[in-house]
């Protein structure tokens, strides 16, 4: 399957490099640096870190569907059980009649967009300027190389 481009539908596809891989008896904590600096944290099977190849160095993606990214406002690392909390602010709210995408510029100038309620953005008083974080376990982050 070497060289075979390939698209997906999920809204975050996020460039970074490996900076660990902490293999347990069946899965692998895999930390990857972004290009902005920020760190996002994954749990995959240990075989497909194998099968991946990952190593501290090497390029991969971390892989995350809008509609598994939470957001915050006023939440920090310390305070919450998901492994990725990311700080940033709003940099765009696509309205929706049911849903909207709220577009995230993180501190290093990573886009993250999620997919929350219209109701969650109303609540939240969501819009350009409002300091938040991305919220993503780890479980929901996919690995790409």
């Amino acid at each position: 399957m070497e060289g075979i481009a390939m698209q997906i539908s999920a809204r975050n596809v996020l460039a970074g490099t490996v900076k660990s891989v902490i293999k347990g008896a069946v899965n692998a904590e895999v930390a990857l640096a972004l290009e902005g600096g920020e760190a996002v944290v994954a749990v995959i099977t240990n075989s497909s870190a194998d099968s991946l190849g990952l190593e501290p160095g090497k390029s991969a993606y971390a892989v995350i569907k809008a509609s598994e990214v939470m957001i915050g406002v006023g939440v920090a690392a310390s305070t919450i059980s998901a492994r990725n909390v990311l700080a940033g602010e709003v940099a765009n709210v696509q309205p929706g009649s049911v849903n909207c995408e709220v577009e995230i510029q993180l501190a290093g100038g990573t886009k993250v967009v999620a997919s929350i309620t219209k109701a969650s953005v109303e609540r939240l008083q969501l819009h350009p300027g409002v300091k938040v974080s991305a919220i993503v376990k780890a479980s929901n982050v996919l690995v790409g190389v």
